[in-house]
């Protein structure tokens, strides 16, 4: 008779679905055959480690289970339940048993206590069919990856180097942010029943001028006084390259120009755009600037912080 699954297994009877996995994912990796060429007692307490694990992460087995209506192999403890057989007197010469007729087919009765036929059921006591729970795959296994600012608004191709050796180029998808996860099927731990996945976290790096604002990049981008006053093209950086961008005559700082396209690619196609703001940087210690400003006169009385209520 098998043992007690909860005892294989290390944990309580009153234990949550997190904690016997967890607690089986510790066996398997201890005692995984790969690890343990050397010692076939592991193997053996391998292979009962997954059936425990089998019977207590299925939730109708692990209840049958605990109501005593199965042992820890998943066979019935009492396959009959007390009415599949029904005694009667015989004739002369002693007494007969027959089936009971309402209780259906013998196959039925087994059919209903192990989950019924199907590819994945092999055949058990009087014709009886009963579910075996697929073994479990290898655990999945955790990566941070830390991509460029300018890589991942352009959606540039990463490579990332698994804890197996194994090098892959990740390719990032439209709307990629910090917490973004990928996953890479059958990139995992090994396990009985195949790889886990492997589940990649994108990690965007903040750049020295750029910020991100949704789908969209802001950038603030000095300009001189005589820029701001008489206009021009001057050129400005983009996740793609520089680009000439046309300053407006008396273009005040702080004036925020749009370049379109520019931005993050979004998930529902499409690119967020570049907001490039203004700031005029004015020179120091300007002794020619200093004594024009001195001597101007506005064409009529200004107040810039009037928007202010001051």
């Amino acid at each position: 008779m098998a043992a007690d699954p909860y005892a294989t297994l290390g944990v309580s009877r009153g234990a949550s679905e997190d904690e016997i996995k967890k607690a089986y994912r510790k066996l398997a990796k201890e005692l995984h055959p790969d690890r343990n060429t050397d010692n076939p007692q592991a193997a053996e307490k391998f292979s009962a480690a997954t059936n425990a694990y089998d019977l207590l992460s299925d939730k109708d087995k692990r209840a049958q289970f605990d109501r005593g209506e199965i042992d820890a192999e998943g066979n019935p403890t009492h396959p009959f339940g007390g009415g599949g057989f029904r005694g009667g007197q015989g004739g002369p010469g002693g007494s007969h048993f027959e089936f009971s007729t309402e209780a259906g087919d013998i196959g039925d009765i087994f059919e209903g206590l192990f989950g019924g036929r199907g590819a994945s059921s092999s055949r058990g006591p009087f014709g009886g069919f009963r579910r075996q729970a697929p073994p479990p795959r290898g655990a999945d296994m955790a990566y941070r990856l830390a991509v460029p600012f300018e890589a991942a608004a352009r959606l540039d191709d990463q490579r990332i180097t698994l804890s197996s050796g194994k090098t892959i180029d990740l390719k990032l998808k439209p709307g990629v942010e910090s917490g973004t996860q990928m996953r890479l099927s059958g990139q995992g731990q090994e396990g009985p029943g195949g790889a886990g996945d492997a589940i990649v976290t994108i990690l965007v790096q903040d750049h020295k001028f750029y910020e991100r604002d949704g789908d969209n990049i802001r950038i603030d981008v000095p300009i001189g006084l005589d820029e701001a006053v008489l206009g021009a093209k001057i050129k400005v950086p983009t996740v793609d390259g520089p680009v000439m961008l046309t300053v407006p005559k008396n273009a005040a700082s702080g004036k925020t120009l749009r370049l379109k396209g520019k931005g993050f690619h979004k998930k529902g196609g499409g690119r967020g755009d570049q907001l490039v703001k203004l700031e005029i940087d004015l020179p120091e210690d300007d002794k020619d600037l200093t004594e024009f400003v001195k001597s101007w006169k506005p064409g009529k009385p200004q107040n810039p912080r009037s928007q202010l209520g001051v």
